[in-house]
Parts: structure tokens; C-alpha cells; sequence
């Protein structure tokens, strides 16, 4: 299938030209301008000599320029490479290296560890530095980078280029069980996947093909139809918020919003929402449902928002009440909690307020997603057994460079080739899935084996707590024992007993953590997801 989303991307820019195509702040960039600029520095990636195929990092926070370094990459047909804006030196080595990165597009606040890392990755052809402000130690020399503006200046936008048909699309883990590695897709299938599968999703018929998807975008225009309007809340360096904040929305000839923030600040989202009729808004669990629904109950007239219809998020726990809440302030809110990875999508739980109050981590299966045993039998509904959730639907190919990796997580049962990246389940007599866990996260404490996340969920039941993380240290005794940190509600007041007591109430007694740490703030990353290592690190500092 020889789809691309650059084409998709150019065919909107012809359709929409003075439709918003990023809005951040102040700054606002129409499609004609949006796709001008991607094409020069499209432009500027091949006069350094990068050709098709050829992997262009992307070291930047949200901003329209990482919108345009990802678009440019895409025109030239080459390889979008997601660098999180968190890694230092050696993951930066590691990564620059392992991805055969050709050019690094750069925030200049990031720019010191460019300058140490540039010299060791031999491979690089161009430095490319996006002025984000002053920093307090003054500007970062880095040999050979070219300012961003300076070089779409003094280049000519590159021709549009046909699919080629052999492109792959690669999105980088976020290395929370090891190295980050990178999740290779046929970029014809991916493209599809999104073409197909987005529009019904925000309520729009699915189109027979591209031209079907480019007809409706030409209609909408004609008939003067407001354009769709997203944002995402995580940092764009993850798929979550790239694929449904902005690619996607993208290829309807939507704006995607971004926030200008570094950080997730509740009142900015919900003054941006409010200003800019968002009306499709992607979080990640509870790391962010709950401090959003805490701004809404401590202002609840503050704001309309009645231009939001579809909350999505993937990636974290997210839990029925907090949903609830956040649909009680929201009435015509519809929330898609998706069940999925960067290794491929195995469900969804959807809730508004005239739908039945959904279980926490319990989703319906989509038809090409299965639960097998670790000897490889289909796990039958009602049985209570605990497998590995598979993915069928948009396999990836594999890991870039990692085939023994590849060989483990995407294998073949029954003559079909699944992805199973670890989330570890049980199926429902009803045939819904009962999502436990990352098996890598199973704690083993005295044969018993304990998900994190079930104990977690019970924690944050507890009125005053604001997140948890569960963990297992070594126990002589046990192997493992079940512990855990968590966080206050802003003016709460709880201690561990107490909570602990109150997870007793929802949890068999080897689930309870043995000890309980309270810790100022729950480490996570910017996405949302869970920070174990530095979640153990918090607690054996408070213990000690």
C-alpha cells in the first residue's frame, strides 16, 4: 500500500490553505504556511545529503516546529525518529546511534548535551538549533548547527514526492523496561490504519479508501464546515500524543493544539480548550485525568466547555471515577479509554453519560485481538486463567536492529502473527478482557503473584490520595515484598496505616503493601506513565 501521511498532509494544505494547521500560544501557522515551511526544510534535509529512507531526529518539546521536522522528514520519505526530551549523554549515544540518526532538529535549551553528544555520532550530517529563549547560563555553541529559521530562509522547498511503497514509520519506546527500541511499521499499512480506523472514532462515516477520506475533507471545506480542532496534553515525542493529537487529526485537516507549557498545567489546558474550541483532547490516565478533574471541582463555573466532545487516552490507568467526574462537569463528554502500546492497539473501553459505568481496566476486545497462555493456548472466557494479551490487527514489522527482541514479542499461534508486548490479563465470561498488568512489572511475593497496577488502583481509591506506585524489593522471606509510594491530595491528610487500611478493604491481604511510603510527588514521565526505578529510589530514601 504506497500511502503516506506527507501526501495526505500536502492533499489538506491544497484543500484548507488559510485553515489553522498548529496552534500554540500566540503563534498560529495556516496549512499553506505549514507545508511551505516542511518543505524547506525537507529541502534543506536533502542539500546535507540525506535521502529516502534516512532517519531525522526530533530533540524538541511540543511546538509547531516539531509538527513541521516530523512533516518535513515524512516529505523527503524519510524516518521521523521521536528523541526524548529527557535523555542525557549516553541514552543520547545509544539512541543517535541505534536509529542511524543522519540530522537532529534541537531545542537550543537542549543544546549542551548536543554539544558533548554531536562529536561521538560520526553519522551526523546536520545540526539543525530551534531558539526556545535564553537559558540561565547563556547560550550553547554547537559546532556546524544551522538555525531553524535561517535555514528555511535559504532554501527552496523540495518538490513533492510520490510514495515510494517500500517506506517503513518508526516510533521509539520509551525504554521503561530497558533501552528505548524502536517499533518498525509498514508506513503504507500505518497510514491505512489511521485513514480507516480515526474517522469513526470522532464520529465520522469510515472511508472506503485515501480518496474517500480526501473527498470527505474537500466536502467539509466546500460546505464551510468548522475545522476539527485537537490537542495533546503529553509531549509529542510519544505516540499517544503524535498518532491522536496531531497526525491523525492532521489528515482530516484539523488543528492540532499545543500547549506551551512544559508541564501539565491544569487551569492553562482548560483555558486553552475553552479558547481554542477544542473539541478532541488526548491525556494519559490518571497522571492527568485527575489533576484536570481537581481544577474543575476546585472552579466548576470557570469554563465553557461545551465545544468538548472526545477525551481519548492510552497508555495509563485510567479510573471509572475520575471518568465519571470529569463527564459529570463535561456532560456531552465521550471518553475512549484505548488499551494499547507502541508495539500495536487491543481494545477500548467507552464511557459517556449515557452508557453504564465501565470497570476500571476492563475493555472490549477488538476482533483481531486474542489472550494466550505462556504455552501458547487460548485462554476461554470465564475461566480465570492469566495470559498474554496478543494484538493481531497492525502487526509491526519488528525492532529496528533487535531480532531476537523482535523474535520474542511478535510471534505466530495458530498461523496468525500477533504482537504481544506483556500486558498479562484475564477474559471475562462476558468476553471482555480484564487487563492486570505489564508482566515484566509482576511482583512475586511468596508464590503469589501481584500486578502493580490492581494494588495501585485500590491506593487511589483512598479520598486522599493523588497517585501511587507499586513495586517489589527483595524480601528474604517472601523473595518479594509488595511496597509502594503515593501522594496527598493538595490539603489532604492521611498516614500509610490509614490507607493501608482502606486498601484492606478492597484487596486479598498478600495484595497489601507491606510499607508505605508518602512522598511529595509520584514520579512519572512527562507521557504520564509510570517511573519505577526512581518510584524505589523515593522509597528506600523516605524508609532510610
Amino acid at each position: 500500500m504506497s500511502f503516506n501521511f506527507a501526501t495526505l498532509w500536502e492533499t489538506v494544505a491544497d484543500t484548507v490553505p488559510t485553515q489553522m494547521a498548529v496552534v500554540c500560544g500566540p503563534r498560529r501557522v495556516a496549512w499553506r504556511d505549514y507545508e511551505d515551511r516542511a518543505a524547506r526544510l525537507a529541502g534543506a534535509f536533502a542539500a546535507a545529503g540525506l535521502e529516502a529512507h534516512a532517519k531525522v531526529g526530533l530533540y524538541l518539546y511540543n511546538s509547531p516546529e516539531y509538527c513541521e521536522t516530523n512533516f518535513a522528514a515524512l516529505k523527503l520519505r524519510g524516518v521521523p525518529i521521536n528523541v526524548n526530551y529527557r535523555y542525557l549523554d549516553e541514552e543520547l549515544v545509544y539512541l543517535f546511534d541505534n536509529a542511524d540518526l543522519e540530522a537532529v532538529v534541537f531545542h537550543t535549551s537542549l543544546a549542551d548535551r548536543i554539544a558533548r553528544v554531536a562529536p561521538q555520532c560520526p553519522g551526523l550530517k546536520l545540526l539543525v538549533a530551534v531558539d526556545d529563549g535564553p537559558t540561565p547560563d547563556g547560550p550553547v555553541e554547537v559546532p556546524r548547527a544551522v538555525a531553524y529559521e535561517t535555514l528555511l530562509e535559504a532554501q527552496q522547498p523540495l518538490p513533492r514526492r510520490a510514495p515510494q511503497g517500500d517506506e517503513i514509520y518508526m516510533l521509539y519506546t520509551g525504554g521503561t523496561t530497558g533501552m528505548p527500541k524502536g517499533v518498525m511499521y509498514p508506513f503504507g499499512e500505518f497510514t491505512a490504519f489511521f485513514v480507516l480506523g480515526y474517522p469513526p472514532m470522532i464520529g465520522l462515516e469510515a472511508p472506503a479508501d485515501v480518496a474517500a477520506l480526501m473527498g470527505t475533507v474537500r466536502e467539509r471545506a466546500a460546505a464551510g464546515a468548522p475545522p476539527l480542532v485537537a490537542m495533546s496534553a503529553p509531549p509529542l515525542m510519544h505516540g499517544t500524543g503524535c498518532w491522536l493529537g496531531m497526525m491523525a487529526p492532521h489528515m482530516m485537516g484539523g488543528t492540532a493544539v499545543l500547549l506551551e507549557s512544559r508541564g501539565l498545567n491544569a487551569v492553562e489546558l482548560w483555558d486553552t480548550v475553552a479558547r481554542e474550541g477544542v473539541q478532541h483532547l488526548v491525556i494519559v490516565g490518571d497522571a492527568f485525568a485527575r489533576p484536570l478533574l481537581d481544577a474543575l471541582n476546585a472552579a466548576p463555573q470557570r469554563w465553557d466547555l461545551s465545544c468538548l466532545r472526545l477525551m481519548i487516552s492510552s497508555g495509563a490507568m485510567f479510573s471509572t471515577p475520575v471518568k465519571q467526574g470529569l463527564i459529570d462537569h463535561v456532560p456531552g463528554l465521550t471518553i475512549a479509554d484505548l488499551l494499547g502500546s507502541t508495539e500495536g492497539g487491543m481494545g477500548s473501553s467507552i464511557m459517556n453519560k449515557d452508557t453504564p459505568v465501565a470497570e476500571t481496566a476492563r475493555f472490549a476486545l477488538s476482533p483481531t485481538t486474542k489472550v494466550f497462555t505462556e504455552d501458547g493456548h487460548e485462554v476461554r472466557p470465564g475461566s480465570g486463567e492469566v495470559g498474554l494479551v496478543a494484538s493481531g490487527g497492525l502487526v509491526p514489522i519488528g525492532y529496528y536492529k533487535d531480532p531476537e527482541k523482535s523474535a520474542r514479542t511478535f510471534r505466530v499461534f495458530d498461523g496468525h502473527r500477533y504482537s504481544i508486548p506483556g500486558d498479562m490479563a484475564r477474559v471475562a465470561a462476558d468476553g471482555s478482557l480484564e487487563l492486570l498488568g505489564r508482566g515484566s512489572n509482576c511482583i512475586n511475593t511468596g508464590g503469589e503473584k501481584v500486578f502493580p497496577e490492581e494494588v495501585e488502583e485500590a491506593l487511589k481509591k483512598h479520598p486522599a490520595v493523588q497517585d501511587a506506585l507499586v513495586f517489589g524489593l527483595p524480601d528474604e522471606r517472601f523473595g518479594n515484598r509488595v511496597s509502594a509510594v503515593a501522594s496527598l491530595r493538595a490539603g489532604a491528610s492521611a498516614g500509610p496505616e490509614d490507607i493501608l487500611a482502606h486498601v484492606h478493604q478492597h484487596l486479598a491481604g498478600y495484595k497489601v503493601p507491606r510499607a508505605l511510603q508518602l512522598v511529595p510527588r509520584v514520579p512519572r514521565a512527562p507521557n504520564g506513565k509510570a517511573d519505577y526505578p526512581s518510584a524505589r529510589a523515593l522509597f528506600e530514601a523516605a524508609a532510610g
